[in-house]
């Protein structure tokens, strides 16, 4: 007798309400009305926006509170990794952990509706939360939040409808006798189910809802990005026109750009739209010229404020080509570069106000209430100091700190140069914590001495014979006596030097070499004027600068 197999039995809640096979599980089903929900919820959010400021967005705001929270090591991390896209992907994670977020909150309020809210809930108000207690926020700032959070808790209301039915009808008025209890709990299971036919999903209903709630949140969020551009000040700042110097920049000697001769080297001005950027903004500040006012206060002996035209108005103006470089820069790196600044002379500005000789430092604020401590005796004394409003013979660019930003050569960007600064406040190291301090940087921040490596790029083969090594070196308040390479374990050779500009200014350098077939090493070195040779001792960016030799490989065929 001939035994025939019978196929299992379909496991409980794999066939649909007809006993044939499911086409959709609802948990999937649910997941995504918790995603669209949240990008109901976002875009709402961002609508609102438009109305309270770009940087009361959720994103931006919970964004700019990770920032705050992120330990130092973790942001090191992101900068080396990311260099300037580093908001960009803080921006991309947050938008990830939130759909991540979204789609267990909807999975989960298959079973219970009130999960989804409470999640929803949660979401908006720490949204609200960090956009009303950063440095420049209000408690207008939290509506946008709590306005997508209202938006997204009614979308998934209507999302969960065609997967669970509508919410179970009021069951008060059922008879309360214990002998019809088994009756009311059989009404309450048949109210339950509403509209459903022993638990059939309602796919059209769902699909049809789902593309009425993405349209909702590509309109209200496209629409809210539009409308937040009324905030947007680049009109304001290209009808600006700037004031002559009464202290012009020098003229450059002729041959001073040595980057028109080699291929591959760093030009001596960095064009704005190329100049790094480092700061914790991930929603640029936007400040109309004829809003602008620069505060001083604190140990002065006559506070005052300034409007942009009290700026530009100065007959002491004074334009200067200086480079500037982030202490988060690696060895080697390229966050560095140098433009011609125009500017009122900071330390004239402080005198004029009668600081006290009692302040070490100045807590320098921008209008998104970032703190810089800048030491004073730094203000006071470096010759070029200045609050700059031109850069490149051009206002300001935004990301860059119109209307108005400090700048002080020697000094890292940390401990001096403020963006979009609004406040210098004259105080002390012992009275206050300026913002990188708190997270263990150091109060003082000298710009080391550097050089590295532009061309040849590391790792490239390229054919053997002769060709020029060069890149760039700085000293600033000192200049650039002398740069030498090393190839592999040959002598140190000296480099020429691009023709001496100022000592705020890096100079390039070129030595051409004869390339044999192989793997070389390449390593420079920097001597300052004053003597000082670079140092080959390793030393991380935190929490002063980076230092040592910059060394490549390359690869001749």
């Amino acid at each position: 007798m001939t035994t025939v197999e019978q196929p299992p039995a379909p496991a409980a809640g794999a066939t649909g309400p007809d006993g044939g096979p499911r086409r959709a599980p609802r948990r999937w089903l649910g997941a995504l009305a918790g995603l669209l929900a949240a990008a109901v919820a976002l875009g709402v959010a961002e609508l609102t926006a438009a109305l309270v400021g770009p940087a009361s967005s959720p994103v931006v705001a919970v964004g700019d509170a990770v920032i705050t929270l992120t330990p130092e090591a973790v942001k090191e991390f992101a900068i080396a990794t990311f260099g300037e896209n580093d908001k960009v992907a803080l921006v991309v994670g947050t938008l990830v952990l939130t759909a991540l977020f979204a789609l267990v909150i909807g999975a989960l309020s298959l079973r219970d509706r009130r999960i989804g809210t409470v999640g929803i809930l949660v979401f908006g108000a720490i949204g609200a939360y960090a956009a009303a207690t950063r440095p420049a926020g209000g408690m207008l700032d939290a509506v946008p939040s709590l306005v997508g959070a209202g938006a997204g808790i009614v979308a998934l209301r209507a999302l969960l409808v065609p997967l669970t039915g509508p919410p179970p009808a009021p069951t008060s008025h059922l008879p309360r006798r214990p002998g019809d209890r088994a009756v009311v709990d059989r009404l309450r299971e048949v109210l339950a189910a509403g509209d459903r036919k022993d638990g059939a999903l309602d796919r059209r209903r769902f699909f049809l809802t789902s593309g009425a709630a993405l349209g909702v949140a590509v309109v209200a969020g496209g629409g809210g990005k539009l409308l937040q551009q009324r905030f947007d000040v680049a009109d304001a700042r290209s009808g600006l026109t700037l004031p002559e110097p009464a202290s012009p920049a020098g003229r450059l000697p002729g041959g001073a750009d040595l980057a028109d001769e080699v291929e591959g080297l760093t030009r001596l001005f960095t064009p704005n739209r190329e100049f790094y950027r480092i700061d914790t903004a991930i929603s640029v500040p936007q400040v109309r010229p004829r809003d602008y006012r620069l505060t001083l206060d604190g140990m002065f002996d006559a506070p005052r404020s300034y409007t942009l035209a009290d700026l530009f108005d100065r007959d002491d103006l004074i334009e200067r080509d200086v480079t500037l470089t982030c202490v988060s820069n690696e060895i080697g790196g390229g966050l560095a570069g140098t433009a011609r600044w125009l500017g009122v002379p900071l330390g004239a500005v402080l005198r004029e106000n009668g600081i006290s000789r009692d302040s070490t430092q100045l807590v320098c604020r921008s209008t998104d209430g970032m703190t810089i401590g800048t030491p004073t005796r730094s203000a006071l004394e470096v010759e070029d100091a200045m609050l700059a409003f031109g850069m490149n013979g051009e206002p300001l660019p935004v990301e860059h700190g119109f209307p108005v930003r400090m700048v002080i050569p020697g000094l890292y960007g940390y401990v001096s140069a403020c963006k979009w600064l609004t406040r210098i406040q004259a105080t002390t190291f012992e009275a206050f914590d300026a913002y990188w301090v708190e997270r263990g940087w150091a109060a003082q921040g000298p710009v080391k001495l550097a050089s590295r490596i532009d061309t040849p790029a590391a790792v490239r083969a390229f054919p053997a014979g002769r060709r020029a090594i060069a890149g760039v070196a700085w000293a600033q308040g000192r200049g650039i006596a002398k740069v030498e390479v090393q190839v592999d374990d040959e002598d140190w050779a000296e480099a020429e030097l691009s023709p001496a500009v100022d000592a705020d200014i890096w100079r390039q350098w070129v030595l051409p070499y004869e390339f044999r077939r192989g793997s070389h090493l390449l390593t420079v070195r920097a001597t300052a004027s004053d003597g000082e040779v670079q140092t080959d001792d390793r030393a991380e960016p935190f929490p002063n600068g980076a230092s040592g030799w910059h060394s490549i490989r390359v690869i001749t065929s």
